[in-house]
């Protein structure tokens, strides 16, 4: 038998596998369709253990799997977020669970309205490999308040980290609550093909509309967390220094491997040289040794290494400044994948690091004259996952707000507002559609029932056939 045959019945093994288990969520679903607060809240406490007790060992592997990833990386942003939304759907739980009254129409009293949020049954989530933990965790826990079955596909890019969080959920979960898939781009398809009752997928524009078209055939309905191009803007008179630390704190953590890094920065006319400077005592306070401090991460892949290495060279051949940010090391290097900052100045419009989502620590910086300028910029292009504004001034803090469309903005710093759980978080167009976190992912995984209830005296029998001179007068009574 060639080695082509064998790969070839592994993948239809793992397909029928997916499908089995697939089969089994539904029939478990099925005996158990609305799960007490008590069954919801005793998953997602097993999540929040499974989390606890094998944080050094997700560190681990996910270390393994970047070539290096900062383990104080790993804890602070991946295992503490994905703990505070298990947390924080805990605590609100009940709130959320509880049927809603509805206000009910004059003419349909004393009849009562009432939304029921209703679980959906099986949910799908894709995860990404930049945060591989997180982004699974995080869209589980809101699928497991909501009171869903769950299976989960994780990245191929991150085995180790995927095939530990598929032992993980198979030792604390039974694989009819949670099931983690683990295979490539084929499996990947297939996934997304299954008639799930709702689908989340975290990943770049390019493979969100293949999922979207994948999940259609079923009428599936999606929720894309995409990314783009996140424009940080300096308003004109804040400080540079803070400017430049908040800015490179964002774009250093993971490397730039971040879907709401800051992309590219606007400054004001005249301020670059002196951004620059503030920006390199910055990554020199941070890193003093980045070629080897275990505090900054590798690029994940020898693939994306290249690739940011190859658009920062294109974007020299085109005639745009680069500008290392990092003394200790000036140059990307190849053996350990480390890539230190970069500036790019005077790039054109029709370069990689212009077009594309950078995903890396490269960081295109342009002037502006005047604030209608820079919101004219942002919006001549498609709208972003995130926006960054800094300011102190109310007023253009407010404009920026009101004429810019972005996914979620964090003003005078980065990153931030997807820390907060009572915030929703999703893109917008090209950066995704629909929300999660907090409550908004408890109704995303979620149907809001309508229900009327109607009174056992009320006056619907006055509109119902035979239509006569008292209906005539009811109807031009209610059209008057």
């Amino acid at each position: 038998m060639s080695m082509g045959s064998v790969e070839g019945i592994e993948v239809e093994a793992g397909l029928n596998a997916m499908r089995e288990v697939f089969e089994r969520q539904r029939v478990a679903f099925a005996r158990d369709a609305h799960p007490a607060k008590a069954v919801r809240d005793r998953r997602l406490a097993t999540l929040a253990r499974l989390l606890q007790e094998n944080a050094d060992a997700i560190a681990e592997a996910i270390d393994a799997d970047f070539g290096h990833r900062s383990r104080d990386e790993t804890r602070l942003l991946e295992i503490f977020p994905s703990l505070e939304s298990i947390r924080h759907a805990r605590r609100h739980l009940g709130g959320w669970m509880r049927a809603e009254r509805r206000p009910v129409s004059i003419w349909f009293l004393p009849g009562r309205a009432q939304v029921i949020p209703q679980p959906l049954g099986v949910v799908g989530i894709i995860s990404p490999w930049n945060y591989p933990v997180l982004l699974a965790v995080s869209p589980l826990a809101a699928a497991l308040a909501a009171g869903n079955r769950a299976m989960v596909k994780m990245s191929e890019f991150t085995p180790r980290t995927s095939a530990l969080f598929a032992r993980l959920v198979s030792l604390y979960f039974g694989a009819d609550e949670v099931s983690v898939v683990q295979g490539d781009a084929e499996l990947a398809q297939a996934f997304a093909k299954l008639p799930f009752d709702h689908l989340l997928f975290t990943g770049s524009t390019r493979v969100g509309y293949a999922v979207m078209r994948a999940a259609a055939d079923n009428l599936t309905p999606v929720t894309l967390e995409l990314g783009g191009k996140s424009p940080a803007i300096v308003g004109p008179g804040y400080p540079l220094a803070k400017a430049a630390e908040r800015i490179l704190v964002g774009k250093c953590m993971n490397a730039g491997q971040t879907c709401i890094a800051p992309d590219y920065v606007l400054l004001p006319r005249g301020s670059t040289a002196a951004f620059l400077d503030e920006a390199r005592k910055v990554v020199d306070r941070c890193y003093p040794d980045m070629a080897r401090t275990p505090d900054y991460t590798s690029i994940a892949s020898e693939r994306h290494f290249a690739r940011l290495t190859d658009w920062l060279e294109e974007a020299r051949g085109a005639g745009a400044r680069i500008v290392p940010l990092s003394a200790s090391l000036p140059a990307p290097d190849p053996a350990t994948r480390r890539m230190p900052p970069h500036a790019v100045l005077d790039a054109k419009d029709e370069l990689q690091v212009m077009q594309e989502e950078i995903f890396g620590p490269l960081l295109p910086v342009r002037e502006y004259d005047g604030l209608d300028e820079a919101i004219g910029f942002v919006n001549a292009r498609p709208r972003p996952l995130a926006l960054y504004y800094f300011d102190h001034s109310r007023e253009r803090i407010e404009r920026v707000l009101r004429e810019t469309v972005a996914g979620g903005v964090t003003i005078n710093d980065t990153i931030l507002h997807i820390a907060q759980d009572h915030l929703p978080f999703g893109g917008v167009g090209h950066s995704g559609m629909g929300h999660y976190h907090g409550r908004e992912g408890f109704e995303t995984f979620s149907k809001k029932k309508a229900v009327f209830i109607q009174s056992p005296v009320n006056t619907v029998g006055l509109f119902k056939p035979p239509y006569g001179r008292l209906f005539d007068t009811l109807v031009r009574f209610l059209i008057r």
